[in-house]
């Protein structure tokens, strides 16, 4: 039944991005200037999750890079790369000049290498940007002139609550493009053309395709979380076809999946933060505190704490409820949807 899993995946980057068309053309005419040797002002992709950002910028850079191959395209995943170091890091590898790094290499050398990497521009993606550490990186990258940067988040006035003085004046200027969750019959368009390239033909209906945009509440990942699950156990049972019985099945499945996979790849601060919550049920932002500074090594300030559960919460992993001295953390609980 599947033919391409690699099109079943979140990270695949189709040949032609669906109803997306405005954003795609906006985010072009920002890294135009890089077509002409020129440097790019920064472009920044704001919107919730599984709302395209990701898939976006990789397609406008590739389409790019196609049209001048000599541009370098970089993509630093700052959920994982969230130091300076591991930033830089992952620019020097781009461009083939990580060589001899160790982890006792200073950062200043990893600066002046990527200094010296001049011969051609570099662009580079930084995903869930707000999720970085220490915001200096951005200041780094903004001295290079042959560095020219996309930065994707969930809300701008959040990101530049978390810039220092220097880096938000920097930053200030740049194209925006904003995204909001997809319709229905965007979802279903997403997930036909997916359908069309991944998986043998009349495999899946129309009213299926339907039901599982319904199911994913204007989230592409969702959306394709559950025709991966869906059509992995249709496969695993010989099926050519998918029976709703099984996509009834995959739904909850998928969302559980994408939710455990979220939880597993939180960075230690931040698992330590829902360790927490989850084993007091409901717990006050003071008590919260206390109880992760206990276990946290090397703790990170409230305020930094605060940014950490707020970027949880755009991902549905915590919710806060009440305001100020009455506020609690607490939990979101997996949202099983009933199909039927």
């Amino acid at each position: 039944m599947i033919v391409d899993d690699r099109v079943l995946t979140e990270a695949f980057v189709p040949s032609e991005v669906v109803h997306r068309h405005e954003e795609i053309s906006r985010l072009s005419e920002a890294v135009e200037p890089l077509l002409s040797g020129g440097r790019a002002d920064p472009a920044f992709l704001f919107g919730p999750t599984g709302v395209g950002k990701t898939c976006i910028a990789r397609y406008t850079l590739d389409q790019l890079a196609e049209r001048r191959p000599s541009i370098r395209v970089a993509y630093v995943n700052c959920w994982q790369e969230y130091t300076r170091f591991r930033v830089l890091y992952s620019l020097l590898e781009a461009v083939d000049q990580a060589y001899d790094v160790h982890r006792s290499t200073a950062q200043d050398e990893l600066y002046g290498r990527l200094r010296s990497a001049d011969e051609a521009p570099i662009v580079v993606i930084l995903d869930e940007v707000d999720q970085l550490e220490e915001s200096e990186v951005l200041y780094d990258v903004h001295r290079l002139p042959h560095v020219s940067v996309v930065l994707v988040a969930n809300r701008e006035e959040e990101l530049f609550a978390r810039f220092d003085d220097r880096v938000r004046s920097r930053f200030r200027a740049g194209t925006r493009v904003t995204l909001d969750r997809y319709g229905v019959d965007e979802l279903v368009a997403i997930l036909a053309e997916r359908v069309r390239q991944g998986l043998e033909p009349e495999s899946v209906t129309d009213e299926q395709l339907r039901q599982i945009a319904d199911a994913a509440a204007g989230d592409a990942r969702v959306a394709i979380g559950i025709l991966r699950s869906a059509a992995t156990r249709a496969q695993g049972r010989g099926d050519d076809r998918l029976t709703d019985s099984l996509l009834e099945d995959a739904i909850p499945d998928a969302r559980n999946a994408i939710r455990q996979k979220t939880i597993e790849n939180l960075p230690t601060h931040q698992r330590t933060l829902y360790d927490v919550i989850d084993e007091h049920g409901e717990i006050e932002p003071s008590d919260l505190y206390e109880a992760y500074e206990d276990r946290a090594d090397e703790p990170k300030t409230r305020r930094t704490v605060r940014n950490y559960l707020t970027k949880m919460a755009h991902y549905d992993l915590v919710e806060a409820t009440g305001e100020n001295r009455g506020r609690t953390y607490r939990i979101v609980e997996s949202t099983i949807v009933d199909t039927r």
